[in-house]
């Protein structure tokens, strides 16, 4: 607000016909737009995306099974604001990590705090946290975020322990927050994929009973970008 009003003062034609409430408004916007945008840039230091990804930039000419009218609506982000969850699977390649950046990056531009992991990161975290006695800390500060991404599920099998783990976040964000999910593998392999089936039915009624699913198709768009570049070189 102080450098409003300095702006103002030095520039006394343009705001000296303004009555005095016109001016303290100008004021006021100025100070919302600084503590909206320093909020927003705080959100996305805290998120830790892997990808700077914008909705904007949404390629659907890529045969990946992407819906506009589904997408339409999950870039709404009403299922964040409802606490549902999103699973994302398809093959590497196929945009999965991406998707899930842009729609982290329009959740922190609305205040919404996120948090991206990859699932075998976010294991090592919690076994130091174990070590050093921080464990019900980190778990607390997961359960607050209200978007958290976990990368790379099913990839590698959970040990008894990280079963463990992954119920205890589960159970804290169930109807509380919401969860996004980005797997290579299909829906149906997640059961086997963690383990123990007693574990496996909690974490994944918790998960998937209110979820949108987002199943992408077709080859790696890594591999379509490397030839269409090959390709520019060699006209060039």
């Amino acid at each position: 607000m102080a450098d409003a009003l300095i702006t103002q003062q030095e520039q006394p034609a343009t705001y000296q016909e303004m009555a005095f409430e016109e001016r303290l408004l100008l004021l006021l916007d100025q100070e919302h737009s600084w503590r909206n945008g320093n909020r927003h840039a705080r959100l996305l230091r805290q998120a830790k995306l892997r990808l700077n990804a914008h909705l904007k930039d949404i390629d659907y000419q890529h045969s990946r099974g992407l819906n506009k009218s589904q997408m339409a609506e999950l870039v709404q982000l009403q299922w964040l604001d409802q606490k549902q969850n999103l699973l994302i699977s398809g093959p590497c390649g196929s945009g999965k990590t991406w998707l899930a950046c842009a729609l982290a990056q329009a959740a922190c531009q609305k205040g919404h705090s996120c948090r991206y992991y990859r699932i075998r990161r976010m294991m090592r975290e919690l076994e130091q946290a174990k070590a050093d006695g921080s464990y019900p800390k980190v778990l607390k500060q997961i359960a607050r975020y209200q978007l958290l991404i976990l990368d790379d599920w099913g990839l590698e099998p959970l040990q008894g322990g990280q079963r463990n783990d992954l119920m205890e976040i589960m159970d804290d964000r169930h109807q509380n927050s919401s969860t996004l999910v980005i797997s290579q593998l299909p829906t149906t392999e997640w059961y086997h994929s963690i383990g123990d089936s007693t574990i496996a039915d909690a974490i994944l009624d918790r998960l998937m009973h209110n979820a949108h699913r987002l199943n992408l198709k077709g080859e790696s768009m890594r591999k379509k970008a490397g030839e269409k570049l090959a390709q520019n070189e060699h006209l060039s």
